[in-house]
């Protein structure tokens, strides 16, 4: 299943692409677009996405593998081996933070912070294929959202902020200079611009991209805070500053909140287009495109119907003219081919070893592992989950698992992963019987738990096939009966629409049925409303864990099928 922009008129509506790439920035080379985003504590890393349109969005692979460890000239060797060690288990929040990516002289770069660890830099020839081993540039934490730039007269440089969380202060801005082949950092880093005085309209300012037009140099950033915030322009006849600044882009009249961090890209017609996230809360950080245009040496995105300088965000405008049509989607389906998932799932971590089993023909084997190493193994703390981001506001997702390979204390099945999640799982327990189960996490990050709401036994005899289905619908908008169907209630295609919406809309609610036949299902009394977790929006994932250490158990995933409500 995929979501579709095109509305078929010579138009196309926003968002662009319904799924969580948060941070993301773009850039074209020739006719193709590349985009990036933050991938935080899930692996692979740092996705790259093509498109020809701007509008169809293609998920062609990853930079990073890993959360990796450090090569060349920054932190020392043991140290270094110790970053990829540590996201063995998921560390949620932390890891890749808003890249930039950046085509230099036949090459791809990508920057981005690890908050807790410092610069680092990935680069290839060939962004479809192979990248390098990710270099950290400066070590030491707080350094985020790094932009690289490549002067006229040779010099680079890192433009970036600062994570208070990390290091003490926010709503600043630092640069330091750089090598030009982009492998460390030259000089030490300085402020160049300081956005705390509320008055500024500048507090929180983050995610800076930098640029040189005419003589000047413009930093775009968002400010304000990521939920409720604007996007600034700042522009100066020096690099280092100072800056003067004004806000180009603000929610306005709009339903569309805190239009945020992004890119500023052209077309082969020289068209320009700005493309951004909207936070959407439990579906994370969602992707729009807004024109863009300069007025007075300024920018502004999207329409700006008061004639004030400063845009709002388009519900609908007319495509862009790239020359090109892009065939691809973002979807979500799977059936394994090969054995192997496609390139939609990313682990909850770095999974030690390989969380794969071989399996002869399709379908993904996932081993049940204990690698946390707990007595009693819960999934916030599991790299070996599998996840997907959410593509559409409301769907069905049906999730087919073969339990033949389950062993004695082995337990597999779905999750809708959130900062709190619930979870759908077949296990069996000490003695070999098998049960069906249904439960919710509950505490704080340190202090995570499962706690089991519904559990009932599995007669043997009666195959070992289990779908697990996710029905995730507006309440006000439907019915879902106790046999899994959906009803919709009158006038519920009047209902508001919740692709053009705010992050504060009425929440999908979370239903959670299995079936061994794919045809009578049980409903788990699940009623769930998800939520994100700090920077992250909800997904869908599969896993199979294992109390024992030395368990040789597995589930096989069949199929993953999502269709549209």
């Amino acid at each position: 299943m995929y979501y579709e922009c095109d509305l078929g008129d010579g138009r196309y509506r926003n968002p662009i692409l319904f799924a969580d790439y948060s941070d993301p920035d773009v850039i074209r080379v020739g006719d193709t677009y590349y985009m990036t985003a933050s991938s935080f504590n899930y692996t692979p890393g740092l996705p790259i996405l093509i498109s020809r349109d701007l509008l169809h969005w293609e998920l062609a692979g990853y930079a990073l593998e890993r959360v990796e460890e450090a090569a060349g000239a920054g932190l020392p060797h043991e140290e270094s081996r110790a970053v990829g060690k540590r996201y063995e288990i998921p560390r949620h929040s932390a890891g890749v933070w808003a890249p930039a990516i950046r085509y230099h002289e036949g090459e791809f770069f990508i920057f981005y912070g690890m908050p807790d660890e410092g610069c680092y830099m990935v680069k290839t020839k060939d962004p479809l294929g192979k990248w390098e081993k990710p270099v950290c540039i400066r070590p030491g934490k707080g350094f985020i959202d790094t932009c690289p730039f490549w002067d006229d007269d040779g010099k680079a440089y890192i433009v970036h902020a600062y994570a208070k969380s990390r290091i003490g202060f926010k709503s600043r801005l630092g640069i330091f200079e750089l090598s030009p082949d982009g492998t460390r950092a030259l000089s030490e880093d300085a402020f160049i611009f300081d956005g705390n005085d509320p008055a500024d309209e500048a507090v929180t300012i983050e995610g800076p991209k930098i640029m040189k037009r005419d003589g000047w140099y413009y930093i775009l950033a968002p400010a304000g805070g990521v939920r409720q915030g604007w996007q600034l322009a700042l522009r100066s006849r020096d690099i280092r500053g100072p800056y003067e600044h004004r806000v180009v882009m603000r929610q306005g009249k709009t339903v569309i909140n805190g239009p945020h961090q992004g890119a500023l890209v052209d077309t082969v017609s020289g068209e320009e287009w700005f493309l951004h996230f909207q936070d959407r809360g439990l579906y994370g950080r969602i992707l729009h495109m807004q024109p863009a245009f300069f007025k007075d040496g300024w920018p502004v995105f999207g329409e700006d119907p008061d004639n004030t300088g400063c845009g709002q965000p388009v519900y609908a405008f007319r495509k862009p003219e790239t020359g090109a049509s892009s065939p691809g989607y973002l979807t979500s389906d799977d059936s394994f081919p090969g054995g192997r998932p496609g390139l939609i799932w990313q682990w909850l971590g770095n999974p030690a070893g390989d969380p794969l089993g071989r399996k002869i023909g399709d379908g993904l084997r996932l081993k049940a592992l204990n690698l946390s190493g707990e007595e009693e193994p819960i999934l916030w703390h599991s790299s070996n989950v599998l996840t997907q981001k959410l593509v559409l506001p409301e769907f069905v997702t049906d999730v087919v698992m073969d339990l033949s390979g389950l062993e004695n204390e082995n337990r597999a099945g779905a999750v809708m992963m959130g900062g709190q999640y619930a979870l759908l799982y077949a296990e069996r327990d000490a003695e070999g019987r098998l049960f069906a189960a249904f439960a919710l996490s509950e505490g704080g990050d340190e202090d995570k738990r499962e706690k089991v709401v519904f559990k009932e036994p599995l007669p043997e005899g009666h195959g070992t096939e289990l779908t697990f289905r996710f029905v995730f619908v507006r309440e006000s908008r439907a019915e879902v009966g106790e046999d899994a169907e959906v009803r919709f209630q009158d006038g519920a295609d009047q209902a508001p629409d919740l692709f053009a919406a705010n992050v504060d809309s009425e929440k999908p609610v979370l239903r959670m049925f299995f079936s061994r036949d794919g045809q009578a299902f049980t409903d788990s009394g699940c009623r769930f409303v998800p939520e994100d977790h700090t920077w992250v929006g909800a997904k869908i994932g599969v896993f199979a864990l294992s109390k024992r250490q030395a368990a040789k158990g597995y589930a096989d995933v069949l199929s993953v099928k999502t269709r549209r409500l």
